[in-house]
C-alpha cells in the first residue's frame, strides 16, 4: 500500500466579526509589527510587516496581505500585532494539554 505522508491544511473556517474588525483597524492605521500564526504544516510561524489589505480567494479563504507580500489566512492567526486572533484558543489549548502523564519522569 502506497500512502503519501502529507499534512493537509485544515479547511477555512469563517472568523467572528471582532477578529476581522481588529485586522481592518490595523490596515486603516497602517500598523506594523509581528503576526504569529499556524502555517500550512500546522506549525507556529511568524511574520513581520504592515497589514495592507484583506483578500478573499475562492475555495481557500480570507487572507491578510502584508507589505512584504506574505499572505496569512485570517482563521489561522494566533496574534496580530499583540492582539488575540481567531486561532489563539487553538494555540492556548496546546499549553493546557497534559503533555505526559508521567510528569516528565521516565
Amino acid at each position: 500500500m502506497n500512502r503519501k505522508n502529507t499534512i493537509s491544511e485544515p479547511p477555512y473556517l469563517p472568523v467572528a466579526w471582532e477578529y476581522r474588525e481588529v485586522i481592518e483597524e490595523a490596515i486603516q492605521k497602517g500598523t506594523q509589527g509581528k503576526i504569529f500564526f499556524f502555517n500550512q504544516d500546522n506549525q507556529v510561524d511568524e511574520a513581520i510587516g504592515m497589514a495592507i489589505k484583506l483578500a478573499e480567494e475562492k475555495n481557500k479563504g480570507v487572507f491578510v496581505v502584508l507589505d512584504t507580500g506574505i499572505k496569512i489566512r485570517i482563521d489561522r492567526i494566533i496574534t496580530l500585532f499583540g492582539k488575540i486572533g481567531a486561532a489563539y484558543h487553538e494555540y492556548d489549548a496546546y499549553a493546557n494539554a497534559c503533555m505526559d502523564c508521567t510528569g516528565g519522569v521516565e
